[in-house]
């Protein structure tokens, strides 16, 4: 039976910014998507490499629409759905923002600096942070020499931080976030495959580069309440409810792979990612 989060969980995701959810999801299930996901030759033709301060890059593919493909069935999955709405401030629908499935490959894989997810999606104009939600799903074991996720804990209580940029990532203010280390819990994530994190949009957090031998994969979708438009955001997934799975489908289910017509992250239509430059460097070397 598949543990949904209850209102003990949900005090703690507003006290602390996030809830660490041990065994979310099973080894069998976990495995199974992991399988499908290093051998998906979509899911690499899609994927953006993000280059850190460093020049070390972490590979991402983002997508939009849920469809029918085994990472979809993780999403729409009745545990997920249900976990995101009762963390939302929110008694509107639950729709899918986007999901990523993050790929820190060993000895390569980059940084992210200090950020805020609300940090990048103020410049797609949603106006309630507190409508959007992230949950991290970790696919390989991440801990501290490979890049696991840090974050400073009760900092989604500091409201949106000023972001600049690093690389080709958007950065919170350091005089912020020095101010928010000498005063709030720094804390380390370190995850088991199947293990959720569920976090606030104004959580601050971060993670090294990957020093080991080991990959750091995890998948992330982002939930957004259909009250909380964007108006400088042009993706439809973000105002249609989620149609739910049962929690058993992604493992009794025989989905596969993504589909060659999924509706993926293209740089130049991302407002966030504009920002930083990506949408020149897509006009001149794609």
């Amino acid at each position: 039976m598949a543990y949904h989060l209850n209102q003990a969980d949900a005090a703690q995701f507003h006290r602390d910014g996030y809830v660490l959810v041990r065994n979310f999801f099973s080894i069998e299930e976990i495995n199974k998507l992991y399988s499908i996901a290093v051998g998906d030759r979509v899911m690499q033709q899609h994927a953006t490499e993000v280059t850190d301060k460093a020049g070390k890059q972490t590979k991402l593919t983002l997508w939009y629409t849920p469809g029918e493909d085994v990472y979809s069935l993780l999403l729409r999955s009745d545990r997920m759905v249900k976990g995101a709405a009762l963390l939302l401030d929110s008694n509107s629908p639950v729709c899918h923002f986007h999901t990523k499935l993050m790929q820190k490959e060993p000895g390569v894989g980059g940084a992210w600096e200090w950020h805020q997810d609300y940090g990048y999606w103020y410049k797609n104009q949603f106006l309630f942070p507190d409508q959007l939600v992230s949950c991290m799903v970790a696919l390989t074991s991440a801990h501290r020499a490979n890049g696991c996720l840090q974050v400073i804990k009760g900092s989604h209580k500091m409201g949106r931080v000023n972001h600049g940029f690093a690389g080709e990532q958007v950065g919170a203010d350091m005089e912020m976030v020095n101010n928010a280390l000498t005063t709030l819990p720094h804390e380390y994530i370190e995850l088991e495959p199947g293990d959720a994190l569920f976090f606030h949009s104004n959580l601050l957090h971060r993670s090294e580069a990957n020093k080991s031998d080991q990959a750091r994969w995890t998948i992330i979708s982002c939930y957004n309440s259909l009250s909380n438009p964007a108006f400088n955001d042009t993706t439809v997934s973000r105002t249609r409810p989620i149609i739910t799975v049962p929690d058993e489908a992604l493992l009794l289910s025989d989905a596969s792979a993504a589909s060659e017509t999924g509706d993926f992250l293209r740089k130049e239509n991302d407002p966030a990612l504009q920002a930083t430059g990506w949408e020149q460097e897509v006009k001149t070397n794609g």
